[in-house]
C-alpha cells in the first residue's frame, strides 16, 4: 500500500481516465454555479454586467454566460471538450488578469483554480469516459 501511495505513476494508483472524469465533471459542475445565475439574468432581461475588455456589458455578459453555462455543460458530458474549454480558459484569463487585476490575490484564487483546471483538461483531453470517445473514438 505504501508503494502505491508514494508512486509517481498515476496508473499504479488509479485509472487515469477516472481521474480525468472526476476533474472534468467536478470542475465544470462548479463552474455551472456561476453560469446558471447569469443565464437566468439574461432570460429575465437583465443585461447589466461589467465590460472588462471593452466590447460592451451585453456582449461581455453573453460571452461569459456562454462559457460558464453552455461550455461547462459540454465539458461535463465530454462533448467537443477541447473546443468547449477554450472559451472557459479565455473567460477565466480575463476574470483573473483583467477584471480582477487590481484585486488582492485571495479574490483571484478561485479564478486561478478554474483556469489551471481547465488548462489541464485541455492538455489531457476528455478521457475515455466521454461522449468525445464514443462519437469520435479519440480523446
Amino acid at each position: 500500500m505504501i508503494k502505491k501511495l508514494t508512486s509517481v505513476r498515476i496508473d499504479e494508483f488509479v485509472n487515469p481516465d477516472v481521474a480525468i472524469l472526476l476533474l472534468r465533471i467536478g470542475t465544470a459542475s462548479l463552474m455551472l454555479t456561476h453560469g446558471i445565475p447569469k443565464l437566468l439574468r439574461i432570460l429575465e432581461g437583465d443585461f447589466s454586467f461589467g465590460d472588462p475588455i471593452g466590447i460592451g456589458p451585453t456582449a461581455s455578459l453573453i460571452l461569459v454566460t456562454f462559457a460558464e453555462a453552455i461550455c461547462a455543460a459540454l465539458v461535463i458530458i465530454g462533448l467537443v471538450t477541447r473546443a468547449a474549454l477554450i472559451p472557459l480558459i479565455i473567460a477565466m484569463t480575463v476574470a483573473v488578469f483583467v477584471a480582477h487585476a487590481g484585486d488582492p490575490f485571495s479574490d483571484k484564487e478561485l479564478g486561478l483554480f478554474f483556469l489551471i483546471s481547465f488548462a489541464v483538461l485541455f492538455l489531457t483531453g476528455p478521457g475515455k469516459y466521454s461522449l468525445d470517445q464514443k462519437f469520435f473514438g479519440k480523446n
